[in-house]
């Protein structure tokens, strides 16, 4: 019987926010690409929150952008509301979210792919990879179809032997109802790969016009929007939004959950996998939080052309009839009528300390993962894998050097270095505290951080670079100007600082002085500012972070030399781990089983200690 066979650079086996964004970056890097899915009309599906950014994801959005990815100029084609969080405080925890409009995202994604040159979309589940020799030569359709290639880039999300549950009812499909893909976790499995699993899970979906916002409190957008894209011209996203609206869980609502939790898959047994700590289900947090009466619910519509409405807060895998009751008494939602019943997932994913930091498996040469299919959540964490994982096929099939972001260049490289280097019983979630260096990796400099990679690369054209240079060129000039420009204690200068409560002054000083005041800001002094330049406001934003955190910036600048160091310290691909006299048992099996590319990473390896790492310095510095 004969079977199709194709040959093409880069397969990309999955069609979510990872494998939208490997398949772009191996398109648009010159290299022939075809991305699987199960449907095609599932393109950069959003099947649990109709949202994009927020704590720390924001960063990664911006990051990614940077880079040259899609996500970031998508939701700014697409959002219905955005908002900067954590604006209270520094702007090292800044984050933008935007609640998109989930059709129009999946449709604007999915024709972005469609129009790229050297990108082939296919309906069809990959079954098997075809490995030679410790190489991946190739796919294997269901329907036996075979598709030749050099590098291959695994994104399936929560589709492998994906299991949907709500009490009783047990339906083997993927979110939404769709197509599991129940055949690729044997191949892995056969090729040595140790697999999880691992369950999400997403709230039920009400009827927008039976609910009685009246009870609720309105959320609003910014006044002012700020695009997640570098690339986005700020005017073209000051748009009319919609509201999102706040409600709570009571006691009533906490007495039918906790008389029903035998009945709960969570509690019963009947789940098997492991679930995210950072985002329970509500029948998790009455139990783990019992001291609280009550927990916020976010009402959030699911787009404009839609009547169904998200129920944020409230996701959970309790029976149908318990979920009616329990919504149901919640202030607003008392006539409400579901749409979606809430469900959780299971679904299979890797160890993703089989990884190397490029993404690439270290069994198999070519063999890239990304996404949720590396034990981590969120399409935010999904999509900056998805672009390094895409990045970096597309440098093996050239023969060029792979990507590496460590920890002190961006957000995307404390995710990795995570996934690769920690040992992760649960799916993964991005959050600020996670990086040392946050004060330098803020969400508002993620172009000036990497753009000129992502120029490196072969993702940003040469206009943006040149845009770059320009905005750095700016930035400093005005540091330096600020710096040098002096005023007097004349009566205007103290009538300002007067209106601001701030100190009056007894001698003359600088302006950027009066910037680290925390009451003051660079736009703040602009009436004192006589030879002010016309400048972007973003290189003012820059211009007034610099200055008002320079002695916190220059101190994390020292601690990422001392980090960089390290880094640097190469250990070889090859080296026997049992030649290394002195090393403990422990740290031995678990360098031998990390294969750590640097020194650095070694050191974040649990079960090495510091006097490992003396051994294993003086160790390569002999073998030398």
């Amino acid at each position: 019987m004969k079977n199709l066979v194709e040959n093409y650079d880069i397969v990309v086996v999955g069609a979510g926010h990872a494998g939208c964004e490997a398949a772009l970056a191996g398109a648009r890097l010159g290299l022939s690409t075809i991305m699987f899915t199960v449907s095609v009309d599932s393109i950069a599906l959003m099947p649990c929150n109709p949202n994009v950014g927020g704590s720390s994801k924001g960063h990664l959005v911006r990051e990614l952008d940077a880079l040259g990815g899609e996500m970031g100029k998508n939701i700014d084609k697409t959002f219905i509301q955005s908002k900067m969080l954590n604006c209270s405080k520094g702007p090292a925890v800044h984050s933008l979210r935007a609640q998109a409009d989930k059709q129009a995202y999946s449709t604007e994604m999915r024709k972005t792919l469609e129009n790229t040159p050297n990108l082939t979309i296919k309906q069809g589940e990959v079954t098997k990879l075809l490995v030679e020799e410790g190489r991946i030569t190739g796919v294997k359709t269901y329907s036996g179809a075979v598709y030749n290639c050099k590098a291959v880039v695994l994104c399936t999300g929560t589709y492998l032997k994906a299991r949907c549950i709500y009490g009783d009812v047990s339906n083997y499909t993927g979110p939404n109802g769709l197509q599991a893909a129940n055949y690729l976790t044997d191949s892995l499995k056969e090729l040595g790969i140790e697999m999880f699993r691992f369950k999400t899970g997403t709230p039920a979906r009400i009827a927008g016009n039976t609910i009685d916002y009246s009870k609720m409190e309105e959320q609003f957008g910014d006044e002012r929007v700020v695009p997640f894209s570098f690339s986005t011209n700020p005017e073209d996203v000051q748009i009319e939004q919609k509201s999102c609206w706040l409600t709570y869980t009571n006691e009533k609502t906490h007495e039918i959950i906790r008389a029903n939790l035998d009945r709960s898959p969570l509690y019963s047994g009947m789940i098997e996998g492991t679930g995210p700590r950072y985002c329970p289900s509500i029948e998790d947090k009455v139990v783990r939080f019992a001291d609280k009466n009550r927990h916020q619910v976010f009402i959030e519509p699911e787009g404009l052309y839609t009547n169904e409405m998200y129920i944020g807060g409230m996701s959970s895998s309790l029976p149908e009839d318990v979920q009616e009751e329990m919504y149901h008494s919640v202030p607003g939602l008392e006539h409400a009528k579901i749409v979606k019943n809430a469900y959780a997932i299971e679904y299979d994913c890797i160890n993703p300390r089989q990884l190397y930091p490029t993404l690439e498996f270290k069994k198999i040469k070519g063999l890239f993962s990304g996404g949720q299919f590396n034990g981590s959540s969120g399409y935010e964490e999904a999509a900056a894998q998805g672009l390094i994982a895409g990045i970096n096929a597309a440098m093996e099939v050239k023969g060029q050097e792979q990507l590496i972001l460590d920890r002190s260049e961006a957000y995307i490289g404390v995710l990795i270095d995570d996934l690769v280097t920690k040992e992760n019983h649960e799916p993964y979630r991005m959050m600020t505290s996670r990086a040392e260096y946050r004060l330098l990796l803020r969400q508002d400099n993620a172009d000036l951080r990497l753009r000129k990679k992502g120029y490196q690369v072969g993702l940003v054209s040469e206009e943006d670079y040149q845009k770059i240079l320009t905005k750095e060129k700016l930035i400093q000039q005005e540091i330096q100007r600020v710096e040098h420009t002096n005023i007097g204690n004349t009566s205007e200068v103290q009538s300002l600082l007067e209106s601001y409560n701030s100190t009056p002054l007894k001698s003359g000083t600088s302006l950027a002085e009066l910037i680290r005041r925390p009451e003051l800001s660079y736009e703040a002094i602009a009436p004192l500012d006589k030879e002010r330049p016309e400048l972007p406001w973003d290189v003012q934003e820059q211009v007034d972070i610099n200055i008002k955190y320079e002695g916190y910036i220059r101190r994390q600048l020292k601690q990422v030399e001392q980090f960089k160091k390290l880094e640097a310290k190469k250990i070889p691909a090859d080296l026997d781990y049992e030649k290394v006299g002195s090393l403990r048992i422990e740290a031995r099996q678990k360098l031998e089983e990390y294969r750590p590319i640097s020194i650095g990473q070694a050191s974040r390896i649990s079960g090495v200690s510091p006097a490992d790492i003396s051994v294993l310095l003086v160790y390569l510095a002999s073998a030398r």
